[in-house]
């Protein structure tokens, strides 16, 4: 197993206001008037597992206080750690990475995003699917590690009707008997009450044109050639990580075992919104293990776009290192 000190490894950090998630692209004074500037960043990274197409596709960004997402963090700890890290101590940014995948004549979607359940700053999926030439229509398969409305928002269309045509959505079975078939009980949810209830209600109204039609898996299991699913289960009661093998690469997602690297990877804090939190913990101590031993490369749900990365062991835990960007 791979282990460093961390004081002999020096971290990427990805500075954001609040004010960039509302405003427009950053001009300079300077940039000579006939120079166009462009309309908007990248919302797409492509990359390949072996033979096996790959395409992170952006649905944007939602986020909240810090102390959401690292609920057992000292108050003036976190805080030193995020303005080192160059981040706002007042909120905390989360990028929605979903993954397209491009294999045996088929297109996967791994999550479905959050479109307009968890803010006005979601919502980009479609567009930027279709700045990669796919349409909805065009997808076979969507997989969702849990049904949180972040992961599940886009299933549906304003208009209550499946938003993926063509798909066959594949949930896992815990998850869906807790937040569907049940009124599932959000108290253990560091958030004010209507927040809940937005919350749980949002689940349902975006799973409810698959409802039908959705097959159901136990974590654990291989889906489909080349992408299988590990047991993550604490965040929620049935969240699967996924694991993506084409020859010899392979690719990990996370799902939420951790929301932001600088608050659960670099530091050990839990994230506020794990239903079971030493459950949660098992579950990432074991898979960052495994990323970390295996040398995996690793994709994180919510993390800086594109989310891409290493996770290495250090003498007190892990740290995050960001792959360079392929052109």
């Amino acid at each position: 197993m791979l282990t460093m000190n961390r004081r002999r490894i020096m971290l990427g950090a990805v500075a954001g206001t609040a004010g960039a998630l509302a405003g427009a692209p950053f001009a300079p004074a300077a940039l000579a008037q006939d120079a166009r500037p462009p309309a908007g960043n990248a919302g797409l990274y492509r990359f390949r597992i072996g033979e096996i197409a790959a395409t992170v596709v952006s649905d944007g960004v939602i986020g909240g206080p810090p102390r959401v997402y690292a609920g057992d963090a000292p108050e003036a700890e976190l805080e030193a750690v995020l303005r080192q890290a160059f981040l706002p101590t007042d909120f905390m940014t989360l990028n929605l990475n979903t993954l397209l995948l491009e294999t045996g004549g088929r297109r996967i979607l791994l999550e479905a995003g959050a479109g307009t359940t968890m803010g006005p700053n979601g919502a980009r999926l479609f567009d930027n699917l279709r700045a990669a030439g796919v349409s909805a229509a065009d997808i076979d398969l969507v997989v969702i590690s849990h049904t949180h409305p972040d992961h599940v928002g886009n299933l549906s269309t304003e208009a209550g009707e499946r938003a993926f045509p063509n798909a066959t959505v594949m949930v896992p079975r815990a998850d869906w008997a807790f937040f569907v078939e049940s009124e599932p009980d959000l108290s253990y949810m560091p958030v004010p009450p209507e927040f809940r209830q937005r919350f749980a209600a949002n689940i349902k109204r975006s799973v409810e044109p698959v409802a039908r039609h959705v097959e159901f898996y136990e974590a654990g299991a291989e889906l489909v050639p080349g992408l299988s699913t590990i047991v993550a289960a604490g965040h929620t009661p049935g969240m699967a990580a996924f694991l993506v093998q084409s020859g010899n690469d392979q690719l990990l997602l996370t799902a939420d075992l951790a929301y932001h690297p600088v608050v659960n990877i670099d530091r050990p804090w839990r994230p506020g919104p794990d239903r079971d939190g030493e459950t949660a913990a098992a579950a990432r101590r074991r898979i960052f293990d495994r990323a970390a031993a295996d040398c995996m490369l690793v994709l994180g749900f919510h993390f800086p776009f594109p989310g891409l990365g290493r996770i290495l062991r250090t003498d007190t835990g892990y740290a995050w290192v960001p792959s360079g960007w392929q052109f």
